[in-house]
């Protein structure tokens, strides 16, 4: 024999040896529960016996079953000579759905009825019981068929990345072929197969993950828990379920369920797990800072939670984690925002903004226009069509206008209740013409003394902003009064020698003091009030970007905050995100900044079910965001609430209880839910989830972890 020859057949029994090896390791004799007996492309039935299923620890409906062709036993000429090649060397995964009628159903039927009839009356026998019938009888009856859902096929392929281990496991999320008259084995796995099943990830987005960020490690999520009735001694109770927290990065992550069913312990683990890709406990794994920004509308991961409290008593607030890291707590790596000051939090940074400065007057207007987007009155409409774009410096008459306007305008935010700084006086200085003064103070309507003392606040350079707005209201009387003689002034100002042809009056000066006409209209301009500071100089939106781009973790605590409050801010937020990261893109940057939005409570924030505007930035970071390396996590009751286009592209899904059909069929168009949607709907249990992530190509039922701040330790 060459020496080529020995080295191929050397290559041959090492695969041979692998493949015989990945059967040892999926599939265990001793846990052989029947064979299937009839398949299609997309279901199989199982016939099974009592005392197998007795001896397997029981078949849980949602389990998972393995099929296959070859039986690993050493003596089995089958597994002797395996062919990682061939169509019989792989292994369907199956799982459990309901029972399936087997053709002596009927029968068998009629011979339990009959046997109970005649013990009825022997309160210590049972049908089944010794005696009752023939031992022969007792053991036919005890076969049932199982209806399974293909889930797909797990097969072998040679690893050309690693000669130490000839073969790799791969899965194909259907079956390539099926032969209706040709037997399979089917077997419960025990807790290592189930670990290798549930933990299999696609190898192409692991090396996708591995080329963008480098190694990271695996997260322990949970343990693999299949139905309500979590029976301990059925063999799989401590299997462990571990996720990529780089599948997260730059995709979608939906958590669904209804109120205190684990949604906010997920959201805690998941970002935990992120925030430790910066110190990776593997010397392999490369270090990554992901930047993270958690809205929080009730508080609870940026103040201690008396309802989560850990096994020692302990509350598992999430910023307080980071205290117990030595490198965290050197260099700040949580910064909590909020828009009042906490008693136990005396490090918070106030999100406020001071919308009297110049550099702030489109950012604030941005702010108004966004809470009161849904407003329909008219002068609130009108008002909103308002911008502050500056003109060209060199435009004398451009200039004066967008004075008079920004004037006008900060009159407004005074009469609405928004600190006026200590420093900024009125300035009304060659603002208002002699020819509209003396109009005011020559008016014969009734209203003339309004627009005389309107005219004189308008002279007096030591007039204040209250006066102010009294005045613009009053000018927006004579400009609106057919009789005050505004008419009169218009035209002739209009047609005066080397004049510009344009009205005294521009239109968005108009809109702005238009709104003292309607006492509600400051009132309603006011709710943003709490977002304004007289004393800061500085933009909220933009230093939270920095700390992201340092890869830190932002909690917003909304908690105080009103509901369209929240909803603005929030968005102006997204929005900086958004476009700085947009802004990298487009100039082909290769270090864009990798940021991780957590969105609680999001039917507060994320546009509505119904809602179809393509436009909405959270949409656009929806369908965008990836490219942009911006991720988000969502979470909320209601699968219907969130806006479609985001959910069609959302990659990760944890799923608790939903009480009801309209939002379990809603979920069933994604992904195999379909086949969970009874138990989601039945099981209430906290933190039992249905998980779905990027890498994993099929629904995991997992009881996950409670989040313990001694985890870290």
């Amino acid at each position: 024999m060459s020496l080529e020859e020995i080295i191929n057949k050397r290559i041959i029994n090492d695969k041979k040896y692998d493949a015989q090896q990945w059967f040892k390791k999926l599939i265990q004799t001793s846990e052989q529960i029947g064979d299937l007996y009839s398949i299609n492309y997309e279901t199989a039935r199982v016939i099974v016996h009592d005392s197998e299923r007795k001896k397997v620890g029981g078949i849980p409906s949602l389990s998972f079953l393995i099929a296959s062709r070859i039986f690993p036993e050493e003596n089995n000429e089958n597994f002797k000579n395996i062919d990682f090649r061939s169509e019989d060397a792989s292994f369907i995964l199956l799982r459990v759905i309901d029972g399936a009628p087997l053709p002596q159903d009927k029968e068998a039927e009629r011979i339990r009825v009959e046997t109970a009839q005649r013990v009825s009356g022997e309160p210590e026998k049972h049908w089944d019981s010794d005696g009752a019938m023939d031992a022969k009888t007792r053991v036919l009856l005890g076969y049932a068929g199982v209806e399974c859902r293909i889930i797909g096929t797990f097969f072998l392929e040679e690893n050309v990345s690693n000669s130490e281990a000839p073969l790799v496991l791969k899965f194909g999320s259907d079956i390539s072929n099926y032969y209706p008259n040709r037997g399979l084995k089917v077997f419960k796995p025990n807790a290592s197969a189930l670990e290798e099943i549930v933990n299999y990830c696609d190898p192409s987005n692991i090396q996708g993950h591995i080329e963008k960020y480098g190694n990271t490690e695996k997260v322990k999520l949970g343990f693999v828990r299949y139905a309500s009735t979590n029976r301990k001694y059925q063999q799989i109770d401590d299997v462990p379920v571990h996720i990529y927290p780089a599948d997260l990065l730059s995709q979608k992550s939906a958590l669904f369920g209804m109120t205190r069913t684990g949604k906010s312990n997920t959201t805690k683990i998941i970002a935990k797990a992120v925030f430790e890709l910066r110190s990776p406990k593997k010397k392999e794994d490369n270090p990554i800072r992901i930047g993270q920004i958690i809205f929080d509308p009730n508080g609870e991961y940026a103040n201690e939670n008396s309802q989560d409290k850990d096994g020692n008593n302990n509350p598992n607030a999430l910023k307080n984690i980071w205290n117990l890291i030595p490198e965290a707590n050197k260099v700040n790596e949580v910064i909590t925002y909020g828009i009042t000051r906490h008693p136990n939090d005396p490090d918070r940074i106030l999100m406020l903004l001071n919308f009297y400065l110049d550099a702030n007057l489109q950012i604030g207007k941005g702010i108004i226009d966004s809470i009161l987007s849904d407003d329909n009155s008219i002068h609130i409409k009108n008002f909103l069509q308002v911008d502050f774009e500056m003109p060209d410096s060199s435009d004398f008459s451009a200039m004066t206008r967008y004075k008079r306007r920004v004037l006008a305008y900060r009159s407004v935010l005074a009469r609405a209740g928004f600190q006026v700084p200590k420093n900024l006086k009125p300035g009304t200085e060659k603002l208002f013409s002699d020819e509209l003064i003396t109009a005011m103070q020559n008016s014969k309507s009734n209203n003339a003394p309004d627009y005389q003392s309107a005219a004189k606040n308008f002279l007096d350079v030591n007039q204040n902003w209250q006066q102010l707005a009294s005045a613009f209201e009053s000018l927006d009387k004579f400009i609106r009064d057919k009789d005050s003689g505004y008419k009169e002034f218009e035209n002739y100002y209009i047609s005066r020698p080397n004049g510009s042809g344009n009205s005294w009056a521009d239109e968005d000066f108009k809109k702005i003091i238009g709104v003292f006409q309607y006492p509600n209209g400051t009132r309603k301009i006011g709710k943003a009030a709490e977002q304004h500071s007289s004393e800061t100089s500085a933009d909220y939106a933009e230093d939270i970007y920095k700390h992201l781009k340092d890869g830190k973790l932002i909690i917003i605590d909304q908690s105080s905050g009103e509901p369209e409050l929240n909803k603005s801010s929030a968005k102006r937020i997204m929005t900086k995100i958004f476009r700085e990261n947009q802004k990298c893109f487009i100039q082909g940057l290769t270090n864009i900044p990798e940021i991780l939005v957590y969105i609680e409570e999001a039917h507060n924030i994320l546009p509505a079910g119904n809602d179809l505007d393509l436009s909405d930035i959270w949409v656009r970071t929806a369908k965008e965001g990836a490219k942009y390396h911006i991720g988000m996590v969502y979470a909320t009751q209601e699968v219907s609430s969130i806006q479609r286009n985001i959910l069609r592209n959302t990659s990760n899904w944890f799923i608790s209880h939903l009480n009801n059909t309209d939002e379990t069929k809603e979920l069933c168009k994604y992904y195999d839910f379909a086949d969970f949607e009874p138990s989601i709907r039945r099981a209430q249990d906290k933190g039992f989830l249905r998980v779905k992530t990027l890498s994993n190509p099929f629904v995991i039922p997992v009881q996950v972890d409670k989040f313990e701040v001694q985890n870290l330790l």
